[in-house]
């Protein structure tokens, strides 16, 4: 059995709106029903767990009786950290489970359905899987200790996208541990038990609306997919 755990527990401070931003409107519909919605259109059969804080969940249940949104899902608590949002999550599936589990950001609503099959095609069969991206400006590195900059080859790096999909067990054990500032993202968790994580390529749409120049190019995405 396959789940998708998709965190909304950002407060987006960046967007300076008062709505949180997983809530604001991009072609008439919240941003986080059209990421639930990418999902669905993916697999009617996955199970879905949107993470949202506590104080929120209120309006998610108004916006989804506004909208007639009737996707199944269940809602877990919010963290304080991407970890522990995570972490919750991930207690909403029942012990025992087999398959894997992908983790995707709440405001990632165009992640092509091309996409989402490739990580969990490749997950099922390695373990692992994380959408990247070429990067396509030039990279400086700073040295903080003396201030010297110098360019590096971008060829050797990538972009890291969502969703971040694993085995379930190896996502349990990886989240049972404590948190850590070098924690940066889901995988980062998973790296740190010793595994290696498979890439696949993922798609430039898939952008992370975190600020209002974000929200701009939603919009004209939204345009495009719908």
């Amino acid at each position: 059995m396959d789940y998708i755990i998709i965190v909304a527990g950002g407060r987006g401070a960046r967007m300076g709106t008062a709505v949180p931003k997983q809530f604001l409107p991009v072609g008439g519909k919240p941003v986080l029903m059209r990421t639930v919605e990418q999902f669905y259109n993916y697999s009617h059969d996955l199970r879905i767990i949107v993470v949202l804080p506590k104080d929120e969940q209120p309006t998610w249940r108004e916006l989804c009786q506004e909208h007639h949104f009737t996707i199944p899902h269940r809602v877990a608590d919010g963290g304080a950290t991407r970890f522990e949002s995570s972490r919750n999550g991930l207690a909403l599936i029942p012990e025992g489970t087999d398959g894997v589990v992908g983790f995707h950001d709440g405001v990632r609503p165009f992640v092509s359905t091309q996409v989402i099959k490739a990580c969990y095609e490749t997950a099922r069969e390695e373990y692992t899987a994380v959408p990247v991206v070429p990067v396509t400006d030039t990279l400086r590195h700073v040295d903080a200790r003396t201030t010297r900059t110098f360019t590096v080859d971008r060829t050797l790096y990538r972009a890291v996208q969502t969703p971040q999909v694993f085995n379930i067990n190896i996502a349990r054990q990886a989240f049972d541990q404590p948190d850590r500032k070098t924690f940066t993202d889901d995988a980062s968790v998973v790296e740190s038990l010793g595994i290696s994580v498979n890439t696949v390529e993922g798609n430039r749409e898939n952008i992370k609306i975190t600020t209002p120049f974000d929200l701009k190019i939603a919009e004209v995405l939204a345009q495009t997919n719908d």
